[in-house]
Parts: C-alpha cells; sequence; structure tokens
C-alpha cells in the first residue's frame, strides 16, 4: 500500500492538520476490555471532530498486544469509525494504527492494520534502542513496504530515544512517509525533525504534527525557517496526534481551529499565545509531570471516568495508575481553564454514545 492509494478527500485532512486522538483503552474491573466504553469513546472522538484517530498507540498502552487485543482494539475502532454518523454528518477521516516491535512484529502488525482500512502507521521505534542509524533506517523502510508510515519522536521518559536530523533527513527520504508526530518533549530534537525533512526535500509530502504534549500551541503556531541551497524554507506544524486531545476533544478541535484561523489571517493574538502555557500546565496534570509521567495514562483515564465515559482508572498493568497528589492537580486544571475543557459537550451525548 502507498500513500498514492489514499483517497484524495482523506488525504487532505492529513495534510490540512487535524486534531488526531491517541485513543485510550477503556477496561473493566477485571482489567478486560469494556466494548461497549471503547466504542462509546471512538463516537465521542468523532462528535468532537477530530480528523481520526490513533489506535494501538502509546495512550492505547502497548501491552495490548501482550493481552491478545491489538487485533480487536483496531477493529473495533475501525468497525465504529465506519457505522458512526457524526454531528454534522459523515466526513473523511483518516485513521492511523501504531506498529512497534522489531521488523517481523512491526510487519505483521502493519498487515493487520492494511487489512482492517487504517491509512496510515504510527511507527514506534523503541524495539530497536541500541540499534544503528543504518539498522533503524533499513527497519523503517522494510515496514513502509508494508504501508505508509508515521514518524513517531517518542520521548525518552516513556521508552523513546534520541533520534539525530541524520535520521529524520533519512527517514523523511523514504518515499512511503507520510508525516512525522514530535514527541521528544524538547525543542532541539523537535528542530532536529523540522531541519531533516527540509534537507530530505520532503516538506510537501511529511506533514509535520505535534505530539509534544508539553508545547502544543506554540508548535501550532510559530512558522519554521532553515536555510536550504543559501535559500529560506519555512514550514508549519499542520497538526496534533496527541495524547493530550484523547480527553477534552471537542476544546481541543475548537482550539485548532481557532490556531489555523489565525494563521490564515495573519493575526496570532497575545491571548492566544497564552493559551499555550495554560494547555501546558493542564497536561502537567494529566500526564503526571511531577512524578516523571507514572500516571500519564490514568491521569486521562481520570477526565473521562468523571465525565462518565470511563467506568475507572485501571490500565493493563496493575502497576499504573494515579500518583498521589495528581487527582487533585487534575481538579485544579479544570477548574482554572474550563475554556479547555469539554464536560458540557459530553454530558449532553454521553448516552447516545454509550448506546
Amino acid at each position: 500500500m502507498h500513500w498514492s492509494d489514499i483517497s484524495p478527500e482523506r488525504l487532505a485532512v492529513l495534510r490540512r492538520g487535524a486534531a488526531i486522538p491517541a485513543h485510550l483503552l477503556a477496561l473493566d474491573a477485571e482489567r478486560k476490555l469494556d466494548a461497549r466504553r471503547q466504542r462509546a469513546m471512538t463516537r465521542y472522538y468523532l462528535d468532537a471532530g477530530a480528523g481520526g484517530a490513533a489506535v494501538g498507540v502509546h495512550s492505547t498502552q502497548f501491552a495490548i498486544r501482550d493481552a491478545g487485543l491489538y487485533e480487536p482494539v483496531l477493529e473495533l475502532a475501525m468497525r465504529t469509525a465506519r457505522e458512526w454518523v457524526p454531528l454534522g454528518g459523515e466526513r473523511p477521516l483518516f485513521m492511523v494504527a501504531g506498529l512497534a516491535g522489531r521488523t517481523p512484529q512491526a510487519a505483521r502488525e502493519a498487515g493487520i492494520a492494511r487489512g482492517l482500512g487504517y491509512d496510515a502507521a504510527l511507527l514506534s521505534l523503541a524495539a530497536l534502542a541500541g540499534s544503528s542509524e543504518d539498522e533503524l533506517v533499513a527497519h523503517c523502510r522494510a515496514v513502509a513496504e508494508a504501508m505508509p508510515l508515521v514518524g513517531f519522536y517518542l520521548q525518552p521518559a516513556v521508552g523513546g530515544m534520541h533520534l539525530p536530523a541524520s535520521f529524520w533527513r533519512r527517514f523523511a527520504e523514504i518515499d512511503n512517509v507520510v508525516a512525522i508526530k514530535m514527541a521528544p518533549f524538547n525543542r532541539y530534537r523537535t528542530l532536529d525533525v523540522i531541519r531533516g525533512v527540509v534537507a530530505a526535500r520532503a516538506e510537501e509530502r511529511v506533514t509535520l504534527y505535534t505530539g509534544n504534549d508539553d508545547h502544543i500551541v506554540l508548535d501550532l503556531l510559530a512558522p519554521f525557517t532553515f536555510m536550504r541551497d543559501g535559500e529560506p524554507v519555512t514550514v508549519r506544524v499542520k497538526g496534533g496526534l496527541l495524547g493530550h486531545w484523547s480527553v477534552w476533544t471537542r476544546a481541543a478541535v475548537q482550539l485548532l481551529e481557532r490556531i489555523h484561523a489565525a494563521i490564515e489571517a495573519g493575526h496570532v493574538t497575545p491571548e492566544l499565545l497564552a493559551l499555550d502555557a495554560q494547555v501546558t500546565d493542564c497536561n502537567a496534570a494529566l500526564f503526571d509531570v511531577a512524578h516523571d509521567f507514572h500516571g500519564c495514562i490514568a491521569g486521562c483515564h481520570e477526565i473521562l471516568r468523571r465525565q462518565g465515559l470511563l467506568q475507572g482508572t485501571w490500565c493493563l498493568d496493575p502497576g499504573e495508575g494515579l500518583s498521589e497528589g495528581q487527582a487533585t492537580e487534575l481538579s485544579r486544571v479544570a477548574r482554572d481553564y474550563p475554556h479547555l475543557t469539554d464536560d458540557a459537550f459530553v454530558r449532553e451525548n454521553l448516552q447516545r454514545w454509550l448506546e
């Protein structure tokens, strides 16, 4: 499958820049898949206006593979996306599947995702820690033969590795790469990705997405200009593929729309710039920065539990949960930044999603 096989309508969603939530995993008290609430979560994302969803990624919990849930969870999300008519009517979606493991596993997962109808695959390189740059590029090229790739710069705190600009140049040169999610939570390393894409002359084909949940607004607002052959080349981060946007998704969609409008009008206000710190403050609570991201998934679960979409904060790993004081911090940011939440939207639609 090549990116040119994707329908122009769905590819346009990616290219313009969409809010793509990193799909969470709904479990019951026995840590088994709660299909009803998993389906409700997908419906929520679509009704909120998301441009698609990323399923089988870090927020969905990499352990779904060991639990035998990888294919069932991807299939359920895709089936729900096809069957559900979102608020405002049918529209094209860009669906992303997470891939993990060494080359044989990642290629096998790509085959599953392709068979289910996913458009592209977000490729985690965590399993290749310690590999050389040549080995990493060879792995990416092999998996790209199966389906279009979205690169993934994952922060080291949750299993990522340092990847220099030279790697990102070589990665962007792979013809079946359509986007890169930049999530190193590090400004220097974020610039490495963008410089690599510009050096590869791939800025038209490779759409940049922020995964820097600690720096969302400025990633989306700032122009990035680098020199190539003595001439300036300016690129922008078009959308977000974010764990942060797995909650309060309606507000996230509205934020992205507002940012796009400001850029098109050439008028970025101080009020819009001020949202960067507010969103980052919210993320500190969601991702449990105070405890080195220990509760980063459970924090997102807690928001959906409070809204009624989930019954609990359970993760597949019993050792994962809310950290001490995290619930209090979540209450604080929800109180201080109501314009960044969507509780009323969820309340109005929850029963439809749970049907």
